[in-house]
């Protein structure tokens, strides 16, 4: 199994919890592998040292000395993201994601993402602190107040303990909910929250007493919009057979799996078309689904209304 490499640039005034949210899952999941599973690099926009908002200070390398040959790359950053202007960082994201590198962004890195012209026709969340950074900067910014959004090949989170939740969330993607578990109850993290907190409650808030798998299912859902697990996948990934999965569905739901899965999808959808003004064969796109015409048929079944008079009905937001 070939190491997955994540790089963390660490801006300086960078929250320490948000940081250490990200890095100790990560190190757990090392401590608990054999061989280890997450090659860590930190860089920093300095030589050697990058310091956080209280003082603390990481070794680091410079980020103008590396390739970035990684498979993700984070961009931490607290303060003031929006004043920073450094277009050498920003040249080096640019050049990762012409690469195939996946970017993410952590507490206000999504700023820092945004005016790299890194966020386009991507869904994203960031710290509230900087939800009016947003307003000023020129886009049309796809901003979710939720606590992580995964989009493809975008990781973004809130700060704080927002962290915990998505690395979980990526590491059950990567070898599966049990594993992930082992991992949240090593740090007493009773419950993972799911990516729609704090926008809306937790998945237990919203659907009630499910059965772990289950709710396992629904996480890695909400976190593969445009880009659809199988059920084979998702079944795999929470710890069950296909079949037993579905069994779990039907008694929770009296549906299917992958009928949950498509109104999950769809309900994305209808949000991006209240709330944006994306193509609707665009919003097809974001939201998994093969053609604008499968869209439009499979959410005119769902909702009764096809998605271009949903718009007109309604209008955007």
């Amino acid at each position: 199994m070939s190491l997955f490499k994540i790089a963390f640039v660490l801006v300086d005034g960078f929250a320490l919890l948000s940081t250490a949210a990200a890095l100790e899952p990560l190190r757990a999941a090392n401590m608990f592998s054999d061989p280890p599973r997450y090659d860590i690099t930190l860089l920093s926009d300095r030589d050697s040292v990058a310091t956080s908002s209280i003082g603390a200070q990481f070794d680091t390398r410079s980020f103008r000395e590396c390739e970035p040959d990684f498979d993700l790359i984070f961009v931490v950053a607290g303060g003031d993201p929006a004043r920073m202007n450094d277009p050498s960082l920003f040249a080096w994201l640019r050049r990762a994601d012409r690469a195939g590198v996946a970017l993410g962004g952590i507490s206000g890195g999504s700023v820092i993402l945004a005016r790299a012209d890194l966020l386009n026709q991507h869904r994203f969340t960031v710290h509230w602190h900087h939800y009016e950074d947003f307003e000023t900067l020129p886009g049309n910014w796809l901003l979710e107040r939720r606590l992580f959004v995964i989009d493809r090949d975008r990781y973004t989170c809130a700060g704080g303990s927002a962290p915990l939740d998505m690395m979980h969330a990526i590491i059950a993607r990567d070898f599966g909910t049990p594993f992930a578990q082992r991992i949240s109850d090593w740090f007493i993290q009773t419950e993972v929250r799911g990516a729609e907190a704090p926008q809306t409650a937790s998945i237990s808030a919203r659907y009630g007493v499910l059965p772990r798998p289950v709710s396992a299912a629904l996480e890695l859902m909400e976190t593969h919009i445009a880009d659809p697990l199988d059920q084979d996948q998702i079944a795999h990934l929470s710890g069950l057979s296909t079949r037993q999965l579905q069994r779990q569905f039907r008694d929770s739901f009296g549906t299917s799996l992958m009928e949950t899965y498509r109104r999950i999808r769809l309900e994305t959808g209808q949000e991006l078309l209240l709330s944006s003004n994306l193509s609707v064969g665009e919003i097809a796109r974001m939201t998994g689904f093969s053609s604008q015409a499968h869209f439009s048929d499979s959410f005119r079944r769902t909702f009764g209304i096809i998605p271009s008079a949903r718009r007109k009905k309604t209008g955007p937001t």
